[in-house]
């Protein structure tokens, strides 16, 4: 039988913690048989999760011969302690599988496991991750990496597609698609963690000389603007408009409109019933295949597929 090793850190997050237990457990061969023995882990023998103090019944030493070690989040991000570091080095020498929930890739980053290696975590923390760890690839649109031995998962509901996913690595479709009904998910979700990142405009230091263009951009999404048009409502060239442009918000212009065009479109698709053809219309875009095309690369679904889930 296959053991999973659950490590509970101090601050531990109960919903990362509980995903791969009650997925594990529920998980059952095609002769009825249990796939999974599970093992809770921690370095000491109680752990704060915040609501509660959780007693572990397994020390470090329970990761030794665990087939998988799963590290969930945390709510803070403590110092990993030499104990769990070496614990962890020395299981992923010995071939075991380790994957980490949402903010359980900081800790799993802080082993130097990660060097190299693309990883994910919570939308809102990759940005922290990429620059504490910047040796790691860091992308914050799935919602899992799988890099053979080593895994990582987005945020919170992105630990029950890990655990699925792995669950048919070992044990093949059928066997995870039962899996997934009895924990009332899909096998595969539509898309990635992109759809969730609410794509603010870029942030513009306050007093910057672009404000004004900036409002009159948002008030003015609708409009075919060009380059040209942009840069002639600034009352300056294009070439100085982009470089200028850059300096102060990191992006170009006609890239920013795109963003704005978004968000715009995403708040649309929230909060009204338009048709995917008007709303394309109201953003800006000039037709409806431009406008789907565009919101997919930038959020990893389509226009009708985000409504569905945020409408």
């Amino acid at each position: 039988m296959h053991t999973v090793a659950v490590l509970a850190l101090d601050r531990v997050i109960p919903f990362d913690l509980s995903t791969p237990i009650e997925v594990f457990t529920r998980t059952r061969l095609p002769d009825g048989r249990p796939g999974y023995r599970i093992r809770v882990c921690a370095e000491h023998p109680e752990i704060d999760a915040g609501a509660f103090t959780l007693r572990a019944p397994w020390g470090l030493d329970g990761l030794r011969d665990a087939d998988t070690v799963i590290v969930p989040g945390t709510a803070a991000a403590e110092p990993l302690s030499p104990a769990v570091r070496e614990a962890l080095r020395t299981a992923a020498g010995n071939g075991t599988r380790i994957a980490s929930i949402c903010s359980g890739t900081f800790p799993l980053a802080a082993t130097g496991l990660l060097d190299g290696l693309r990883a994910t975590t919570h939308w809102t923390a990759a940005k922290a991750l990429a620059r504490a760890h910047p040796e790691v690839d860091v992308d914050p649109d799935v919602l899992y990496v799988d890099n053979g031995r080593i895994l990582t998962s987005a945020g919170a509901a992105a630990g029950l597609d890990l655990c699925l996913h792995m669950i048919r690595r070992d044990y093949g479709s059928a066997v995870a698609a039962h899996a997934a009904r009895l924990s009332v998910m899909p096998l595969e979700r539509e898309g990635g963690q992109a759809q969730f990142i609410l794509h603010d405009y870029p942030p513009v230091p306050r007093g910057s000389t672009f404000e004004p263009l900036l409002a009159w951009l948002r008030e003015n999404l609708a409009r075919d603007l060009s380059l040209a048009d942009i840069a002639a409502h600034a009352g300056m060239s294009t070439r100085t408009l982009i470089r200028r442009f850059r300096e102060q918000t990191g992006s170009t212009p006609l890239q920013w409109l795109h963003r704005a065009r978004v968000r715009q479109a995403q708040h649309l698709l929230e909060t009204t019933e338009h048709s995917v053809e008007r709303i394309a219309a109201q953003v800006g875009f000039g037709s409806p295949t431009a406008f789907r095309d565009r919101f997919k690369r930038t959020t990893g679904v389509s226009p009708h597929a985000y409504r569905r889930t945020f409408g």
